[in-house]
């Protein structure tokens, strides 16, 4: 059994601590500081601040384990680490570098948990670069930490397809639950001194911070590629348009093959991207795309509550023939 710091934040990374609480023993954990919340502002512990509070209190973490939330790490935070005699380290989104002091105090390394099938998407947001591009498949990799951003040798890996309807969401609840296990078999292959540790090979790619702007939807883009960005974008930044003054939220919708509307005020030709056509009973609200047909199946104005699109209807009857987007607003 070794000692084991774990180092996480988010929802994502609790199972991760979970299986290694039942599995070695965690005698630290590194988590970002408690985050203003709610309409109080009122400071909130991560998930797996939380998380390591609860597993204290079911006994399955030691009562002495320290939990960190430091916004550096200082040398009085290596300090704290080193005193808590960790073995090694496991880490999945914490959110901040490892330098070389920090790492020369795990005397059997270090080790992450990735989301992607490295070199590919290499970076902080893999699960939705991997939407996107319209990857084919995705997976999920265990690596030694190297001073590179995510550069180190591959302990384990796993791969699966993608079928082009997942969010970042279902996707990354996907590699949290596949992935806790991946790490414990990992931990205990260095345990018995079997671990793997195979370069990566192949083109590396790198993924980039996600901002609320990126959400907004260019309707000259094609379908599937607007479909890619929505899904990648959901839930959050969020995938969002103009329309008219207001804001319009779309958290679902898919590409479709050419229909006919009804409802609608499409005429001979080719409409402007963006245009609303009018509903198809069995799909949802057609949008035209720069290169065939979107229909928005679930949506919602700016701060009114999110619905089906037959509701959101209901409410807005002339929608049809709206053009959408900044552009067409300007």
């Amino acid at each position: 059994m070794l000692n084991v710091l774990f180092a996480g934040s988010p929802e994502c990374a609790v199972p991760s601590l979970e299986a290694l609480a039942s599995s070695h023993r965690v005698v630290a954990v590194l988590t970002n500081p408690p985050a203003a919340k709610g309409r109080s502002g009122a400071p909130v512990p991560t998930p797996v601040h939380a998380c390591a509070e609860r597993l204290k209190a079911e006994g399955l973490i030691p009562a002495e384990a320290p939990i960190l939330t430091p916004e550096k790490l200082t040398q009085d935070v290596r300090d704290a680490i080193a005193a808590a005699g960790p073995d090694l380290m496991a880490c999945f989104a914490y959110g901040k570098i490892f330098g070389p002091k920090t790492l020369a105090l795990f005397p059997k390394g270090a080790v992450n948990l990735h989301p992607s099938l490295l070199p590919r998407w290499r970076g902080s947001t893999p699960v939705p670069a991997s939407i996107l591009a319209r990857d084919p498949e995705t997976g999920i990799t265990v690596q030694w930490m190297a001073l590179g951003m995510d550069e180190g040798d591959i302990i384990a890996q796993t791969r699966f397809p993608l079928d082009g309807t997942e969010t970042a969401g279902s996707l990354l609840d996907r590699a949290a639950a596949e992935g806790a296990p991946l790490l414990v078999e990992a931990l205990d292959r260095i345990e018995a001194g079997t671990a793997a540790s195979t370069p990566q090979t192949g083109e590396a790619t790198y993924c980039t911070t996600l901002n609320k702007e990126d959400g907004e939807i260019d309707w000259t883009r094609p379908a599937l590629e607007i479909d890619a960005l929505i899904r990648a974008f959901s839930p959050w930044p969020g995938a969002y348009t103009a329309a008219g003054e207001a804001t319009l939220i779309i958290h679902r919708a898919k590409p479709l093959p050419a229909v006919a509307p009804t409802g609608g005020s499409a005429t001979a030709g080719a409409p402007p991207a963006g245009t609303v056509l009018g509903i198809d009973k069995k799909n949802g609200i057609l949008v035209q795309t720069g290169e065939g047909v979107l229909a928005l199946e679930t949506l919602q104005w700016r701060t009114k509550k999110v619905l089906d699109w037959k509701s959101f209807m209901n409410g807005s009857r002339n929608f049809p023939g709206t053009v959408l987007g900044s552009e067409a607003n300007a």
